[in-house]
């Protein structure tokens, strides 16, 4: 079995869970694959900005030569010409990465003593070098190009800082929001689509869980049954009994995992008697104490069958620890106190009262008051007084509904119950 009782969970909430899943993976992909657009786009955007800027370069940096480089006030009429563009900076090297001319659009001053704070590096003589700015919410470019007389040979560098006006940048903005957008609504489409497929394959994986754990616990009732009708001939006392132990974990609010190991617990917590002879088991008289000490392996045998299974691991401290006392003088590790974990502590009240009430090969059965005043006067010696508390407030009509009731009725209450807790619980 792949889940065990402690770690069960409940199928009640799965389209709920599907549908937060669904929409994770959704924003999560989004992100992820929204990221790597955005990333993409703004490459794009780098090479248009850049075929636009070098572009519009073209006219000036064709005309240049070496010749030209002496002749710098010519340049600065047609630098101030060119600027009247979209560039708003520009500077002129030689071959030498000396500077030739610096010129600066009127009115931009500001944003040149902002770029020069960036150090960059001349390029190679054939790699053009660019960078983008942000700068009072506008993009700017800062472009370096090798420049190279009509035989090829590098003969200067012009750089200039291109800025891309309000509407090719709001046609940026459009072109990359609605991509993002697209990016944003087919996710979101192939994640519906995925819905109703997953929910078609959860719902068979949810009936076939369904039918393992359907399976497990009534492997877990008949093996329970199969024992306690060695002691009787009905399944009564395990039904009586699990039923008493539900109530009294429910009345001291512990949740559906802890009661699921109480369950499996309740219903297995003598299966170590199926290694009892029956001339011990069945003896109508008091056992003697080497027949006694026998009847006390039955919890030995018991924690090395439920061993054999990771499903039952929960019902261990039922089966090994029912018979422990708070006041150390139980078996068969005297546990004492609140070191007997708290699920053996709340059956063993419960094993106690159905023995006490129920008819027995040794014993006639007490009546209800009588019952309740010997299990009092142990309390703090066999039982915990807390608990035994609790018990004392529900006890009475717990003793009316199950005490005498026939076995389809228990086997009615107690399936509800098993309902309520392993397929209807929390975790």
């Amino acid at each position: 079995m792949v889940a065990t009782l402690r770690y069960y969970a409940p199928m009640q909430n799965i389209h709920k869970k599907i549908v937060i899943r669904l929409l994770l993976g959704w924003l999560s992909l989004s992100l992820v694959i929204g990221g790597a657009v955005f990333y993409l786009e703004m490459e794009k955007v780098d090479k248009l900005v850049l075929g636009l800027a070098v572009k519009e370069s073209q006219p000036f940096t064709v005309e240049f030569d070496r010749a030209s480089a002496s002749q710098v006030e010519t340049l600065k009429q047609k630098a101030d010409e060119f600027l009247k563009g979209h560039f708003i900076v520009l500077e002129l090297y030689d071959e030498h990465k000396k500077q030739i001319l610096e010129q600066v659009s009127s009115g931009r001053e500001e944003i040149e003593q902002k770029l020069k704070q960036y150090v960059h590096p001349f390029p190679l003589e054939n790699v053009t070098y660019y960078k983008k700015f942000w700068i009072d919410r506008q993009l700017f470019l800062q472009v370096l190009l090798p420049l190279r007389d009509k035989s090829g040979e590098l003969i200067g560098y012009f750089e200039g800082v291109y800025q891309v006006d309000a509407e090719t940048l709001r046609e940026i903005e459009t072109d990359i929001t609605r991509t993002l957008l697209l990016v944003v609504i087919v996710t979101l489409i192939t994640t519906i689509m995925l819905y109703p497929i997953i929910i078609s394959l959860n719902r068979g994986l949810i009936k076939l869980t369904s039918d393992l754990l359907k399976g497990n616990i009534e492997l877990m009732d008949v093996l329970g049954s199969a024992i306690a009708k060695r002691d009787s001939d009905t399944n009564a006392h395990n039904y009586r009994v699990t039923i008493y132990t539900v109530r009294i974990a429910e009345a001291l609010g512990l949740s559906s995992a802890q009661i699921r190991n109480l369950i499996a617990g309740a219903f297995l917590h003598d299966v170590g008697k199926i290694g009892i002879s029956d001339n011990i088991l069945l003896k109508p008289a008091r056992l003697s104490d080497e027949e006694f000490a026998v009847m006390r392996s039955h919890v030995r045998l018991g924690v090395d069958i439920i061993s054999k299974s990771n499903w039952l691991v929960g019902a261990r401290e039922v089966v090994e620890f029912h018979h422990e006392k708070f006041d150390g003088s139980g078996y068969m590790k005297g546990l004492k106190g609140k070191g007997i974990p708290l699920n053996a502590r709340i059956f063993t009240i419960a094993d106690v009262f159905d023995a006490l009430t129920s008819k027995r090969p040794y014993k006639e059965p007490f009546g209800f008051e009588e019952a309740m005043d010997l299990m009092q006067h142990d309390s703090g010696r066999h039982f915990d007084p807390e608990l035994l508390h609790t018990f004392s407030g529900i006890a009475h009509s717990l003793y009316q509904e199950a005490n005498h009731a026939e076995d389809s009725t228990l086997e009615a209450l107690l399936n509800r119950l098993v309902t309520k807790h392993f397929f209807n619980g929390g975790p």
